[in-house]
């Protein structure tokens, strides 16, 4: 039996979802130069799906994707730095991230 999420993992899990999301939009809208596109995403979204293998204990899903964040987060700060026509999808990448991290932060802060 799992237990309702509380208020923070709810974010926690609509910020998971839009990472996806925004892998998905990303490299549809941009895709990459050097590689196809089919590979960006092979190489994003697999990631990204492996905690619902953990979803029965949403605090350990939400564990893996903090930690699986911090990649997502310095690759939002490097495109961020380097990219300029999709400049604005680095920055939702970093806040979603942000956000990921935060509620785990805060989530076991209120314990």
């Amino acid at each position: 039996m799992t237990a309702r999420p509380t208020g923070l993992q709810k974010a926690g899990l609509y910020a998971w979802a839009a990472l996806l999301g925004v892998q998905l939009l990303w490299y549809t809208m941009y895709p990459p130069v050097s590689i196809p596109a089919w590979v960006a995403l092979l190489i994003t979204v697999p990631p990204l799906l492996l905690p619902l293998l953990a979803l029965r204990n949403i605090t350990r899903a939400l564990l893996w994707v903090g930690i699986l964040a911090l990649f997502y987060f310095c690759h939002g700060v490097a495109e961020a730095w380097s990219s300029t026509g999709d400049r604005w999808l680095a920055f939702v990448e970093l806040a979603l991230c942000l956000l990921l991290i935060g509620t785990l932060g805060a989530g076991v802060r209120k314990r």
